[in-house]
C-alpha cells in the first residue's frame, strides 16, 4: 500500500483490462497467445522497441514489417551491409538508431551465439541497448519483473499517484512508484498493459477517465487535475543553425551525393554536399559550377535545435566530379537514387 493505493490489486484490474483491450501489434505476442504458451521472439521485441523510441505505433508498422521481411533473424541482421540498412531505415528518424542496431546484432551473433542475453543486466551490456530498452526487452520477451518506464507510463503513474512534481525532477520518483506496481508474475503482460493504457485511454489530452480501469484508485482524478499530469519543467528556446546545401544536377538525371561521416547527426545518410551548420556558415561548393540560390530556404527541426539551410542549385557537365581533397565523400548519385 502506497498513498491510499494498493499496489497488487492495482495491477490486477490493469491486466485483467488487458486481457480484454490489448492493443493487435505485429510485433506482439497477446494475452491469451502468452496464456497458451507462446513466448514472444526476444529479436522482433528488441526491433520494435528501437524503432518505437520516439516514433509512433502508425509510423512503425511499415518498417517493422519490411525489416522483418528482409532481415527475419538477427543473424539475418549481422549479416546485413551497412548501407541497406540505413536505406532501409530512411524515414523513420534518429539514424543512429539504425547505428546501434547493427552494432547490438552483431554482438548478440558474434558474443552470444545469436540468442539475446535474458536478463535485464545482460541485456544491457549490449553495444546501443540503454536502460530503457533493456528493461522493456527483458520484461517483455523474458517474463523478468523489470520496471518499464516510457512516456506513457510516466503519464499514467504520475497521475495515478498525483505526483505534482515536474519532469524531468521526478523521474526518479515515478521509476520508483512504477517498480512498486510491477508484479512478479506476467511482468511482460504488466509493461504492455501501462504502455496501451497511456495510447488509448489515459492520453496526453483529454484522458477517458470513465473508461480507466484505475479510475477508482486514481488520485489525479479524484482530485481533478489528470489532464494537468505529468506538469513538465519548460524547455529553453531551440536555437538556429544554417547551412548552405549543394544540388548539382547532371543531365542525365544525377545528383552529387555524399555519405555523412558515421558519427554525428545522420551519420552515415547520404545527403547533398554542404556547409557546417552553425549561426554563420562558410561557403564550401563541392566543385566550381554557376551556383544559382533557390529562392527559399528550406527550414527543418531537429530536437535541439532548428535548421535553415540556404540550396544552391547549378547544371553541370556529364563529366563533372569534386576534387577528391575538396569532398571525398561526394559522388554522383544513380538516377535512382536520386528519384528514390
Amino acid at each position: 500500500m502506497r498513498d491510499g493505493i494498493c499496489e497488487p490489486a492495482t495491477s490486477a484490474l490493469l491486466l485483467a483490462w488487458y486481457d480484454r483491450h490489448a492493443r493487435v501489434m505485429p510485433w506482439r505476442t497477446g494475452p491469451a497467445e502468452r496464456a497458451e504458451g507462446q513466448r514472444p521472439d526476444p529479436y522482433r521485441v528488441w526491433l520494435s522497441e528501437v524503432m518505437l523510441q520516439q516514433t509512433t505505433v502508425a509510423a512503425v508498422r511499415a518498417y517493422f514489417r519490411r525489416f522483418t521481411e528482409r532481415w527475419p533473424t538477427v543473424a539475418d541482421l549481422a549479416a546485413a551491409a551497412d548501407a541497406d540498412v540505413m536505406a532501409e531505415w530512411a524515414g523513420l528518424g534518429y539514424y543512429a538508431r539504425a547505428r546501434n542496431l547493427l552494432k547490438c546484432a552483431r554482438a548478440v551473433v558474434a558474443d552470444h551465439g545469436g540468442q539475446f542475453p535474458g536478463t535485464e543486466a545482460g541485456l544491457r551490456a549490449l553495444p546501443g541497448i540503454g536502460p530503457y530498452t533493456a528493461a522493456a526487452v527483458a520484461a517483455i520477451a523474458f517474463d523478468e519483473p523489470a520496471v518499464v518506464v516510457d512516456g506513457n507510463v510516466e503519464r499514467v503513474v504520475s497521475r495515478l499517484f498525483a505526483v505534482e512534481a515536474p519532469l524531468p525532477a521526478s523521474k526518479p520518483a515515478l521509476v520508483a512508484l512504477a517498480a512498486g506496481l510491477t508484479p512478479q508474475q506476467r511482468p511482460g503482460d504488466f509493461a504492455q498493459a501501462m504502455m496501451d493504457l497511456g495510447a488509448t485511454i489515459c492520453t496526453p489530452r483529454k484522458p477517458a477517465c470513465s473508461l480507466c480501469p484505475l479510475c477508482a484508485p486514481c488520485a489525479a482524478r479524484a482530485a481533478g487535475i489528470a489532464a494537468d499530469l505529468p506538469r513538465k519543467s519548460p524547455k529553453p528556446a531551440k536555437p538556429t543553425r544554417r547551412g548552405i546545401a549543394y544540388v548539382a544536377l547532371r543531365a542525365d538525371g544525377a545528383v552529387l551525393l555524399e555519405t555523412r561521416p558515421a558519427r554525428g547527426l545522420l551519420g552515415g545518410m547520404l545527403g547533398f554536399p554542404g556547409s557546417d551548420w552553425s549561426p554563420d556558415p562558410a561557403p564550401a561548393p563541392p566543385l566550381d559550377a554557376r551556383w544559382t540560390p533557390a529562392p527559399s530556404a528550406v527550414r527543418h527541426t531537429f530536437t535541439h535545435f532548428h535548421l535553415e539551410l540556404t540550396v544552391h542549385l547549378a547544371a553541370v557537365p556529364q563529366d563533372a566530379a569534386p576534387p577528391a581533397a575538396a569532398s571525398p565523400r561526394a559522388r554522383p548519385s544513380a538516377p535512382a537514387t536520386c528519384r528514390r
